[in-house]
């Protein structure tokens, strides 16, 4: 974002930066440190969490600095003070601190985080989300909760949904209709699992459930959920595309609408994606009702129309974070709000044979996988979420590519991100009860 350079420059030479605490010390929370502490002026990275100490000071030591280990509210807000970065296991110090003024919650995890989220809201600390996960399964719900507290919870720039909604703004900033919001794939396999992922993530130091995630469709599932809660759109089918391969330039993606442009129009627009589509991940298909603008359109050599493609060729996740860390601390403006309640959630699917007895796997894993759908056979069907199903225990035998259904499982005693999702469900227009 152009302008959020200078105002950052503003906050260096004024020194008064803001301050991050980062929950979570993995591949990408690893990046982000980097690029805090090295690359962006008038921002701070006060703190970082993670399960285990010793990642939290890998991830400090990555970006240059020494960390210091803290284990009390007290250790953690005097070494804010004094300028040093502090590492814990205990994340809620990070939302409780008077030295953190925003969280980024980057651990992937949906209970976990749930906690870590609402800690903050209590304590006035906005968030951004790297956890796409958490924000497709209990978002809406989670941003009452912000609300309710003054404060703001954004996804992140960089990231697909993040660059996919800018996107979205831009094209609508130029008076078109957006029809079509897309992510693209390079792969799609919902079979893949960490073991056929283990050789991937260990060449890039990355995580195999993580890995697993984006090959088996769950990622970009949850990633295209948040894009329709933002936008409204919803999926023309379960699982949308279901790996559609298109490997053309993205300037023929109309070509690929056109014929159900009809039944697009009708909905008012859906969130979709392709695999292996040449130079771009995430693109916006609109439309303008103006015949003038559709002469001048075509002059600029978009196309005769009716469908004009724009796009972005890359999504630098890390890179791109602290301009949505900056947005909402500075300008009070996130990335990604829902509109309402959900319209595109996540089922999980069976990924194999599941037998009667079993404990489910997380996602990323080998028993499950995500897909999209919307809310209304979500709801009407009694899908359990992929976010929510590790630890489930199977009441029945479950086949390949089946959707698992409340009924058919046990669920964990005492979750926190269980509640409000019934919450969910309560607070916007009274669906069925889990």
């Amino acid at each position: 974002m152009i302008i959020v350079d200078a105002a950052l420059r503003e906050l260096e030479a004024s020194g008064s930066p803001i301050r991050v605490g980062l929950v979570g010390a993995g591949f990408m929370a690893q990046g982000l440190a980097n690029q805090i502490v090295n690359s962006v002026p008038g921002m701070r990275l006060v703190a970082v969490s993670g399960r285990r100490l010793e990642r939290a000071a890998d991830v400090v030591r990555y970006a240059g600095r020494e960390p210091l280990a803290v284990d009390s509210a007290g250790a953690l807000d005097a070494a804010i003070a004094r300028g040093e970065t502090a590492i814990t296991t205990d994340a809620l110090l990070l939302c409780r601190s008077s030295g953190v003024d925003v969280v980024v919650e980057a651990t992937g995890a949906v209970e976990y985080a749930t906690h870590v989220v609402l800690e903050a809201f209590v304590h006035g600390k906005d968030v951004v989300l790297m956890n796409a996960e958490l924000d497709a399964t209990i978002g809406p719900i989670l941003q009452t909760r912000a609300r309710d507290h003054g404060v703001i919870m954004s996804a992140c720039d960089g990231d697909e949904p993040g660059v996919q909604l800018n996107l979205v703004r831009w094209v609508r900033g130029l008076g078109l209709i957006p029809r079509v919001v897309g992510n693209v794939k390079g792969l799609q396999d919902p079979y893949r699992n960490p073991t056929t992922q283990r050789g991937f993530a260990e060449r890039w130091g990355q995580n195999p459930a993580m890995v697993t995630s984006f090959a088996d469709g769950t990622k970009i599932s949850c990633e295209q959920a948040i894009v329709a809660n933002a936008t409204g759109f919803k999926v023309l089918q379960r699982g949308m595309s279901r790996g559609r391969e298109f490997r053309e330039l993205p300037e023929k993606l109309p070509e690929l609408y056109l014929p159900m442009l009809d039944e697009i129009r009708a909905q008012g627009g859906i969130i979709d994606y392709t695999v292996g589509t040449i130079g771009t991940k995430v693109y916006v298909l609109a439309e303008h009702a103006d015949p003038k603008q559709r002469h001048y359109l075509e002059l600029y050599k978009m196309g005769p129309g009716p469908l004009y493609a724009f796009w972005v060729p890359y999504h630098l996740v890390h890179f791109e974070v602290p301009n949505a860390i900056a947005r909402v601390r500075l300008f009070r403006d996130p990335l990604a709000p829902p509109l309402g309640g959900p319209v595109v959630e996540v089922c999980a699917v069976a990924k194999r044979d599941l037998v009667r007895g079993e404990t489910l796997d997380g996602y990323g894993q080998y028993m499950t996988y995500g897909e999209a759908v919307n809310t209304e056979e979500m709801r009407g069907e009694r899908y359990v979420p992929e976010g929510l199903v590790e630890d489930c225990v199977l009441r029945r035998d479950i086949r390949r590519d089946e959707v698992i259904r409340y009924d058919d499982v046990e669920l964990p005693a005492g979750r926190l991100a269980d509640e409000l999702r019934a919450e969910q469900y309560r607070y916007f227009a009274g669906a069925h009860q889990t």
